[in-house]
């Protein structure tokens, strides 16, 4: 799989990686069908799991597969600080490192910006002291945007989290930029618009050229298009879904499209 640059290590990530929002909220008797989502990502050369305490069960879950399939130099765990004031968050992230079942976190993240004034300098102390190995900011709405770069402007960070994909290109205009210029990696939410872009294309044929790019379905045409940009570090398309997993996994493979190619996509998503 593809890797890209992180900025404040030099670390090379795997450009696929997994959401679990809704995806892994489920219990023991789905454990097998979640176990093939994580094999199939793992398999790909993938390594990213992003979860969050927001999101149900998934981080206990998510915890005890890569547990249980001895996982865990496989796998760069990403979940979320997602409370106010400093001891909750203190407490919330104790509980994640139990969750997950991790004596290091890789990636803590202060969700949608809750708070964030109060958990950034915990984030650095963790960082320092060796709990965690990289700190960021996320949110999932165009109407925080602002609200993001004025954080990444001020504060050093090693992450961004926000949304973008073919469908939701307003990051483009500045945060992707600001990215590249103070040397922060992001990764893409919903970078399949919630999976409304593949499934809104419906039965429509695959383009001809998307075999060029060595793409198969939508999906990862649309994939490819999130990845290729220079900035993007990782897209995390959410499933719990191994046959999902194993599509999204292979957007991760192959020849990327140049700049002229991803305009070929944002125009084929809207003929």
């Amino acid at each position: 799989m593809h890797t890209r640059k992180i900025p404040s290590s030099g670390e090379q990530l795997p450009v696929i990686g997994c959401g679990t929002y809704r995806g892994f909220d489920f219990g023991e008797r789905d454990h097998e069908r979640l176990h093939q989502v994580l094999d199939k990502l793992f398999s790909a050369g993938g390594s990213v799991v992003d979860s969050s305490p927001m999101y149900g069960k998934a981080e206990a879950v998510a915890g005890a597969l890569i547990a249980g399939a001895n996982a865990r130099a496989k796998a760069f765990i990403a979940t979320k600080v997602w409370t106010r004031g400093r001891d909750a968050g203190i407490a919330q992230m104790r509980n994640s490192f139990k969750l997950l079942q991790a004596d290091r976190i890789d990636l803590m993240q202060i969700h949608n910006l809750v708070d964030w004034r109060t958990h950034l300098p915990t984030l650095r102390q963790w960082k320092e002291d060796g709990r965690i190995r990289y700190l960021g900011i996320t949110h999932y709405t165009q109407s925080a945007f602002a609200d993001l770069e004025a954080v990444m402007r001020a504060e050093p960070l090693d992450f961004v989290q926000l949304n973008y994909s073919a469908v939701d290109r307003a990051a483009e205009r500045r945060l992707l930029p600001l990215a590249l210029e103070r040397g922060i990696a992001v990764i893409a939410n919903y970078p399949l618009a919630s999976g409304s872009a593949p499934r809104s294309l419906g039965s429509r044929p695959l383009p001809g050229w998307a075999a060029e790019i060595d793409c198969t379905s939508w999906s990862q045409l649309l994939l490819k298009f999130v990845v290729s940009h220079p900035a993007i570090t990782c897209a995390i398309p959410g499933t719990g879904n191994p046959e999902h997993m194993a599509d999204n996994a292979k957007a991760g493979l192959g020849s990327m499209p140049d700049e002229a190619t991803r305009n070929r996509i944002a125009t084929a998503l809207n003929a």
